[in-house]
């Protein structure tokens, strides 16, 4: 590419010295009469000194033709997709990849990379060489899991080391409810393995489909005010380090260590085996029921005393929140007997109904998205999350448009109040719908026996900030507790044993692949993300979920950060 532009450069400059050369006048204008005849003076003049120009001038005349049937054989030779519309605007899209090239994205879509370098050991030795080898030759290797966090967190272009291939149990100790395994595995795989022992995990959080080493690293958590996050479940771990070999931490041989790499991002190095700290498998009752905050205000403390699991959802724009217990079931009483009031298909029907008008309105505006009904899939068939989904998708930033389907969730928990029984890795599983950007914060609320009220100030003036910004949020605002863990890097890091923390979820769905509103629906939540950070999080001693921390690489920092700077500008603009 330098290269043609240098001799363009030399083509143009050989060309206009050739024509306007100072011993002869410039050639008279296109109309002169003796214009012919100019031109062929100037040439006959030119000619007896000009041999060696003229073979210069034939030399680059040749290499622009030779780029040119370069550039159009290229263009008319390159492997483009059956699907590519517009081949001009899409030349470079189908390159073909490497085939030592990986890509590795997150599960929301959100955060991808490209790597030669993903490797995924099968025991213990080979992980203990590849570390070995990747720090003598100082090659970057970030610990990477299932990629279920919305930020990404263990996605690198220098190298990834995931632990897959290594996911059994080694040791289940009856006894005393402690199981060994290897890092890789995932949550459900080892709550199946132990169940015919009778044991699970203490807690859960709203998916199964993390691997132990990264729910572990990232600080994840459950609900209850009595439980703790789940790095708080770990009784020892083996680390594989760069300068130090292998080692085992425990709380017993080195505990300053221990619980810094039991919520250690990796950082420390990478986590080959813990051993967990079980319960008990037992059944669960689940009681959902609707309510609001000045109800909850007056019941908050006995909420979170009185209940093993307990969460809030706020359906933004109503004064609805859903409160979701979870209780063992009575050995005296056994489970509740209760009839529900209303249908699935009853407590679906308000959504099923704006899903059918809306989607009637936005064909008739739009004719382009007219299609057959007879194409249409059953709305019947689909789940609650899957149709707020598909009503997002057909005007996702439109403010009116998503506090109906709000209304529509509301009402939809209205008609689901009710009574569950079921094993507690049933129950506390939690749809929390398609891909989407998340923002959870972690702040302390007190102690279990002294709540400060600070967890419900948060959320009145959430939603505060909401209606009066007029944001498209749509539901549900998540807010759960956990007691504090002992792991410095953990958000509920504290040393008081009665502290208590709330978490608080706030989301944005990506219910469409559409790259320019995927886009739009990002800046919208940014704007989103940086008015609760800017106005709550510092009041409130607010830290973000580490596996909901936007790390970014250069071109995204570039991306986010304009999103965040044309916000500014737009509020010093409007500012009174």
């Amino acid at each position: 590419m330098f290269r043609s532009l240098s001799l363009k450069r030399s083509f143009k400059t050989h060309l206009k010295t050739l024509i306007h050369c100072p011993q002869h006048p410039p050639p008279p204008p296109p109309s002169s009469p003796v214009l012919f005849s100019s031109i062929r003076a100037l040439s006959t003049a030119s000619s007896p000194p000009s041999s060696s120009s003229d073979s210069e001038l034939r030399k680059y005349l040749g290499y622009t033709a030779l780029l040119a049937f370069c550039g159009v054989a290229t263009y008319y030779s390159f492997p483009f997709s059956e699907n590519a519309k517009h081949k001009k605007a899409q030349l470079f899209r189908y390159a073909p990849l490497p085939e030592d090239l990986h890509t590795v994205s997150n599960w929301s879509g959100t955060h991808e990379v490209q790597t030669r370098h993903f490797h995924q050991p099968e025991n213990l030795k080979q992980l203990e060489e590849l570390v070995k080898e990747s720090n003598e030759k100082r090659v970057k290797l970030r610990p990477v899991g299932s990629g279920l966090s919305p930020n990404g967190i263990g996605l690198a272009r220098g190298g990834m080391v995931n632990l897959a291939l290594m996911d059994k149990v080694l040791e289940v100790d009856k006894e005393k409810k402690r199981v060994k395994v290897q890092a890789g595995i995932r949550v459900q795989q080892l709550v199946d393995e132990i169940k015919d022992y009778g044991l699970t995990l203490q807690n859960f959080a709203s998916i199964r489909e993390q691997q132990i080493g990264g729910i572990l690293q990232v600080g994840a958590h459950g609900t209850g005010a009595k439980l703790p996050p789940i790095d708080e479940q770990i009784i020892s771990m083996k680390l594989v380090t760069p300068a130090k070999g292998t080692i085992e931490l425990s709380k017993e041989k080195d505990p300053e260590l221990f619980y810094l790499a039991r919520c250690g991002l990796g950082g420390l190095g990478v986590v080959a085996e813990v051993t967990i700290q079980c319960v008990e498998r037992q059944e669960l009752v689940e009681h959902t029921t609707v309510s609001n905050l000045k109800d909850l205000k007056k019941n908050h403390k006995k909420m979170l005393s009185e209940n093993k699991h307990v969460k809030y959802l706020y359906i933004p724009y109503t004064d609805t929140v859903v409160v979701v217990t979870c209780n063992p079931v009575s050995k005296w009483r056994g489970p509740p007997k209760f009839k529900p009031k209303h249908t699935t298909d009853e407590a679906m029907q308000d959504i099923r109904e704006l899903y059918k008008e809306s989607l009637k309105k936005y064909r008739a505006r739009d004719i382009t998205t007219k299609s057959s009904d007879s194409n249409e899939p059953n709305i019947n068939d689909f789940s609650f999350t899957e149709l707020r989904d598909k009503l997002l998708s057909l005007d996702p930033l439109n403010k009116d448009h998503v506090m109906k389907v709000n209304h529509a969730e509301a009402e939809f928990w209205r008609k689901s109040e009710g009574y569950r029984v079921g094993w507690s890795d049933d129950i506390l599983g939690f749809d929390c719908g398609g891909q989407q950007w998340v923002s959870e914060t972690c702040f302390p609320a007190g102690t279990l026996s002294k709540p400060s009220m600070k967890d419900l100030e948060y959320i009145e003036e959430l939603k505060k900030l909401i209606e009066t910004n007029e944001l498209p949020a749509p539901a549900p605002i998540e807010q759960r507790w956990t007691a504090r863990s002992q792991s410095p890097m953990s958000p509920a890091s504290s040393s008081a044993e009665d502290d208590i923390f709330s978490w608080v979820g706030i989301i944005m769905y990506l219910p469409t692949m559409d790259a320019r509103q995927r886009k739009e629906i990002t800046e919208e939540f940014f704007h989103y993300r940086h008015l609760t950070q800017s106005q709550l999080w510092d009041k409130y001693s607010a830290y973000e979920h580490w596996a909901k921390i936007e790390v970014m690489n250069i071109s995204q920092k570039i991306f986010v950060f304009g999103i965040v700077y044309e916000y500014t500008v737009t509020r010093i603009a409007h500012s009174p």
